[in-house]
């Protein structure tokens, strides 16, 4: 039983991560605050995408199991289209170019709690677009999701904070690897090293997308 709960963990901190594992403007924004204002407001920076993050992630979750009937009837299809989509985002990705964005921002004098107020709304303001982006992963990982209601069990309420929390520790773990590892080389930092960051980040997202649609084709 506790190894199954670990494994579930693990799943929603999976999409946690891969859901956060992207150079767009909210991600710039941070790195750029971690440039010019240091290590902790990029994290409190993150913290906020994170938070916003999950609190889609629980939307997403409520669509999900609302349409956890139709997604068991036709998983296979399913999870060829999310395997199809997450390699779209991988491509993507791949060759989308957060440099000039970068140079363009420039982060003024704020508190912490402004940096993590700032990217929660900013990050919210872009539910159209996250929340297919999370769901994409959901299908990917093949996450087991059912509506917490009058007639779910204590064990399934469990699974389904399980996998929420882990996808909180998985946004956070994204955010804070990335702003640490900016910030030790910060004075040697250059924009275009985002570049490569994209590049990998693509190429790994592209690679799990193919992963799951092979396995399911051939399944």
């Amino acid at each position: 039983m506790i190894i199954e709960l670990i494994k579930i963990l693990i799943g929603g901190l999976c999409v946690g991560l891969a859901s956060s594992v992207t150079v767009g403007p909210v991600a710039v924004l941070c790195i750029q605050r971690t440039l010019s204002k240091g290590h902790l407001s990029g994290i409190m920076s993150g913290l906020g995408v994170a938070c916003a993050d999950t609190l889609l992630a629980i939307l997403s979750f409520t669509v999900y199991a609302l349409l956890k009937s139709y997604i068991d009837e036709y998983s296979t299809i399913i999870q060829i289209i999310g395997g199809a989509i997450v390699v779209v985002i991988g491509i993507f990705i791949f060759f989308q170019n957060p440099v000039p964005q970068i140079r363009k921002n420039r982060a003024g004098k704020t508190h912490l709690w402004q940096d993590f107020g700032s990217m929660f709304g900013v990050t919210l303001a872009n539910f159209i677009v996250v929340i297919p982006y999370i769901l994409a992963f959901f299908t990917m990982f093949n996450i087991d999701i059912s509506i917490t209601g009058e007639g779910a069990s204590a064990s399934r309420i469990i699974e389904n904070m399980l996998v929420l929390v882990g996808f909180l520790l998985g946004a956070m773990l994204w955010w804070f690897s990335i702003t640490s590892i900016i910030n030790l080389f910060r004075k040697r930092f250059r924009p275009r090293h985002m570049l490569t960051i994209n590049r990998v980040a693509g190429i790994v997202i592209s690679v799990l997308g193919i992963i799951t649609l092979l396995s399911t084709i051939i399944k």
